[in-house]
């Protein structure tokens, strides 16, 4: 226990707070994560009027899936985005994905993509530029995005961002499909509804059971299974592995590999993975 904190916060405590991440997210917190927990909690003892984790603790265990179990999986997920990051995932949707799907469907014209773990939205409404750009619009295209985060996917949703936000844009591409604002909103811009209407966004946990039913033919969860064990990510990459279609492609966050993870993908280089029918 630290004595100088405005919350008592035990040993004991922190090991709830770790079970509790572990069951409802399936993120493995490390010791070293400890006074992030606290710092991201904090404001929740503050709003609800408690003096100490312990009382936090013994809420959140009565209170199952309710409000607060929502404020608090909100609180320790993380959510660090950005418009075409890792920009040759792009590349390769643009150059060699879509062009080899496009000829493979071309009998039902029809393209599904999830954006598992989509944060504010920037990565879902990246894959939608990069489609709208690549896809004749007879097509029928869609992207789920999911997130956990309840409040990141309002975010989303509303697709307004601040103006430096786009900066790895293309410009050609952000005088295509942002609006741009006026007056008070000058310095943000607005995707273009063309795209907010190929999105549907859903709040969902990785961990719980699914809604749908696929098959995919691409999904993007990048950044997302380093916060897992490897006995997590195992389970993970079979459920993924079974809502893709044969020839579908997994992407991964530049740090993540399925080394001792999964032989249900082949790499196919910087964290592009291809399913093995």
């Amino acid at each position: 226990m630290t004595a100088q904190r405005e919350f008592q916060f035990t040993d004991r405590d922190f090991r709830c707070l770790q079970r509790l991440v572990a069951r409802h997210t399936g993120i493995t917190l490390s010791p070293a994560k400890r006074d992030m927990l606290y710092s991201r909690l904090a404001r929740r003892l503050r709003a609800l009027g408690l003096r100490r984790f312990k009382e936090y603790c013994s809420l959140l265990q009565e209170d199952g899936h309710g409000e607060e179990l929502r404020h608090f999986t909100n609180a320790v997920t993380t959510n660090l985005t950005a418009f075409f990051r890792e920009p040759h995932h792009f590349d390769y949707l643009r150059e060699e994905f879509l062009p080899a799907m496009m000829e493979r469907r071309a009998q039902v014209r029809r393209l599904r993509i999830w954006s598992a773990g989509c944060s504010t939205g920037e990565e879902p409404y990246s894959i939608a530029i990069t489609l709208a750009d690549a896809v004749p619009p007879e097509w029928d295209v869609r992207i789920l995005a999911t997130d956990l985060d309840s409040n990141v996917l309002d975010r989303a949703r509303r697709g307004i961002y601040s103006e430096e936000r786009t900066a790895e844009v293309p410009e050609r591409l952000k005088r295509k499909w942002f609006l741009r604002g006026r007056g008070e909103n000058r310095d943000k811009v607005r995707v273009r509804r063309e795209l907010r209407d190929m999105i549907r966004f859903r709040q969902l946990n990785l961990m719980h059971e699914w809604p749908m039913r696929g098959p995919f033919d691409a999904i993007f969860c990048r950044n997302v299974i380093i916060y897992f064990d490897k006995p997590t990510q195992s389970r993970l990459m079979d459920r993924f592995a079974d809502i893709l279609a044969d020839d579908g492609r997994l992407f991964l966050g530049h740090s993540e590999t399925l080394y001792r993870v999964t032989d249900r993908f082949q790499l196919l280089g910087r964290t592009i993975y291809r399913k093995v029918p």
